[in-house]
């Protein structure tokens, strides 16, 4: 069914009574003649929207139904009930801030972000970190205060292979919460900072500082930095050559392989998307 419906006698039961059982009613009484209401009416719109996932927005009409109005006991407009499982849970009477109808929303209605960590965290289990990258991401972003999001977050980006994230990101995590996940995750850290600095990738960047012109040992130094997820380097090396020369060897190729494979919500790959193709268009 819509997530906004005008409630009726027709359809009261189904909406009050049947589909209250799976999500939450807000029932919005109004009139016409009520500025109040109509004040209120964009505000509970919008909230229905947002929560669209857990909550129906029902209208009742009080001069038209005037029984429903009477069944739930309404002596003032506008009158704003949250029912679940057909009864009363919150509400208020009189118009409210938005701020003070979503505090009263999230007293009861589940939160944003545990859908999306569970989502997210169901692909980690699985390996599927580029893919769980945006949705952690919008969890963190919902509620950055939680812990077990936060060192999913940085698990994630070590795995994506942006360190310095996944560093920024445990710092912030206090020493109750530093359990066997968030030390695995600091054993990532520090296994990728070994790898990133190997003996081969030396050897590359000593003879580059050597031949600082040399666009197809640029390249060949940002293949080896994107194999140990050293990747902004590996960009910057690739842009360098690009604005020497757009059309160098296989280098436009390789720069938008690596900026396509970075997982979506990454900064780096908005940031150096804009880059090239400032360069290219």
């Amino acid at each position: 069914m819509e997530n906004v419906v005008n409630i009726t006698l027709e359809n009261f039961q189904q909406v009050i009574l049947e589909h209250s059982k799976e999500k939450f009613i807000l029932v919005d009484f109004w009139a016409d003649w009520c500025e109040p209401c109509r004040d209120l009416m964009p505000i509970l719109d919008k909230l229905a929207a947002e929560y669209a996932e857990h909550l129906i927005l029902a209208k009742v009409n009080c001069d038209e139904q005037q029984e429903i109005a009477a069944q739930f006991g309404v002596r003032s407009l506008p009158t704003v009930m949250l029912v679940k499982d057909a009864q009363p849970v919150d509400g208020f009477a009189g118009a409210q801030p938005e701020a003070q109808i979503r505090e009263m929303l999230d007293k009861h209605l589940p939160k944003v972000e545990e859908g999306l960590y569970q989502q997210a965290a169901g692909m980690i289990s699985q390996g599927q970190y580029a893919e769980a990258f945006p949705i952690i991401k919008q969890a963190f972003d919902a509620n950055s205060a939680r812990a077990d999001i936060r060192v999913a977050y940085a698990d994630c980006a070590i795995e994506n292979g942006n360190a310095a994230l996944a560093e920024e990101l445990l710092s912030g995590v206090g020493l109750a919460d530093q359990n066997a996940y968030y030390h695995s995750i600091q054993g990532k850290i520090e296994l990728a900072a070994q790898a990133a600095d190997s003996p081969e990738i030396k050897a590359l960047e000593a003879k580059l500082a050597d031949n600082p012109n040399d666009l197809q040992l640029k390249v060949d130094v940002a293949i080896q930095l994107h194999q140990v997820n050293r990747n902004e380097e590996a960009l910057e090396h690739l842009l360098a050559v690009l604005k020497t020369d757009l059309n160098f060897g296989e280098a436009k190729k390789v720069t938008l392989d690596m900026i396509n494979a970075l997982p979506d919500g990454e900064s780096l790959k908005s940031t150096y998307r804009r880059k090239i193709y400032s360069l290219l268009y």
